[in-house]
């Protein structure tokens, strides 16, 4: 089902009117937002509002160790609109100093989640007991929709003190974000906002057990279960993904911005060593991976990137501005080219690329050598909120480049 006209008409009319914004009186300090998901449960995260000598606010989603700022915020009469950065997902509503009560939406995939935020609860889940009859701290093997078709593997890696979890969910195609919330009694509740995807997972806990569900706003859930193995590991992201037989080389040619078709056998190309991102500008560890790269490119001006861009937005039109905002808002220098619109299916999206065995993951990172040959390709994004994983991910991948780039 399509947005209301509604919704669309309240949206245009608060751009229409950016210059009028500065006539709230939102209380600063934390609030505690809530979105409505499935089952009748909510996911929260916290929200910390600011107002600078100029009367501008701006805002701060706070995920554990993870701060997103909003520097782009709407205010009309008492309707707001807050634009997360670099992701199309924005939060409309109206409000009052202590309230805000609204709805977040995604356009592309016609989803509307309804939320509320109050002012002052600093806590992001309500506890009952306060007190913390398990420990999740260290790793967990993780299965989630189990004994199903739809099975896939994960890893769980959490911190608990007193009674507060942090940590992660890791996949063969990244991560679950920078997980935040509490162990109340012998139930886990962690969840994760950052605009793309809203998460929530909830578990009952046993000293070497839990068994849960995981939440993704109110279109989808999931069951997992997991048990407690210091030594587990997920398969080698190495090994996932590779060329077909019959093929030799990673061949495509698809639009810039500016109309351009680029494929790596223009010039520019030729005996570099390539690194080819295959991406979404909707996609939260594609995005961490091209901060990583824009990072990188600074001390490393020999070594070429571009970034395939599958992207759910409905129109070209639409892709490309989703494309632009993303290289606005990171700095990000290589070209993006335009792969697919309409549909991030990965079945659709190998058929753009046949020489892959298949597309598992956004992001997928091909290493290209200087005679065009590939030389490795890497399935998922462990980014920063992986700790560990995604410091040896950098070294890794530091090393793999320098090789390269040092052959003759």
């Amino acid at each position: 089902m399509r947005l209301g006209i509604a919704v669309l008409t309240i949206f245009m009319l608060i751009v229409g009117c950016k210059e009028k914004n500065q006539n709230s009186n939102l209380k600063e300090g934390i609030w505690r937002v809530e979105l409505d998901v499935m089952d009748n449960q909510v996911l929260p995260f916290n929200l910390k509002v600011n107002k600078e000598v100029n009367g501008i606010y701006t805002m701060q989603i706070i995920n554990a160790e993870e701060v997103i700022v909003i520097d782009e915020i709407v205010i009309h009469g008492d309707s707001i609109i807050l634009q997360t950065p670099v992701f199309e997902g924005y939060l409309a509503g109206t409000f009052t100093d202590t309230e805000i009560k609204g709805q977040f939406i995604k356009e592309s995939l016609d989803r509307i989640v309804p939320f509320t935020a109050i002012y002052g609860i600093e806590e992001r889940f309500d506890s009952e007991t306060k007190i913390a009859n398990k420990d999740v701290s260290g790793i967990w093997e993780t299965y989630f929709s189990p004994d199903s078709d739809e099975e896939y593997v994960g890893k769980g890696i959490f911190l608990q003190e007193d009674n507060r979890v942090t940590g992660t969910f890791r996949t063969t195609t990244g991560d679950y974000r920078y997980l935040d919330g509490v162990m109340d009694g012998d139930s886990l509740k962690l969840s994760a906002f950052d605009g793309a995807h809203a998460f929530l997972f909830t578990a009952k806990v046993t000293d070497s057990s839990m068994i849960g569900i995981f939440y993704s706003g109110n279109h989808f859930k999931e069951p997992f279960v997991s048990t407690r193995n210091d030594g587990y590991e997920l398969p080698d992201p190495d090994s996932l993904t590779f060329i077909n037989e019959g093929y030799d080389k990673l061949a495509f040619i698809f639009p810039d911005s500016d109309g351009n078709m680029v494929s790596l056998d223009d010039d520019e190309y030729q005996n570099k060593v390539v690194i080819v991102q295959l991406m979404g500008t909707w996609c939260p560890n594609c995005l961490d991976e091209s901060n990583f790269l824009v990072d990188y490119l600074k001390d490393n001006e020999n070594l070429k990137v571009i970034g395939l861009a599958f992207e759910s937005a409905k129109t070209e039109e639409k892709a490309f501005k989703g494309i632009e905002r993303l290289k606005d808002r990171t700095g990000l220098s290589y070209p993006i080219l335009l792969a697919q619109f309409g549909s991030v299916d990965k079945v659709e999206a190998q058929q753009k690329l046949p020489m892959l065995n298949h597309i598992l993951s956004y992001p997928t990172t091909i290493f290209i050598d200087k005679k065009g040959e590939v030389r490795k390709i890497h399935t998922g994004f462990n980014g920063p909120a992986t700790g560990d994983k995604f410091v040896e991910f950098k070294k890794n991948f530091n090393q793999v480049v320098t090789e390269l780039l040092n052959e003759k």
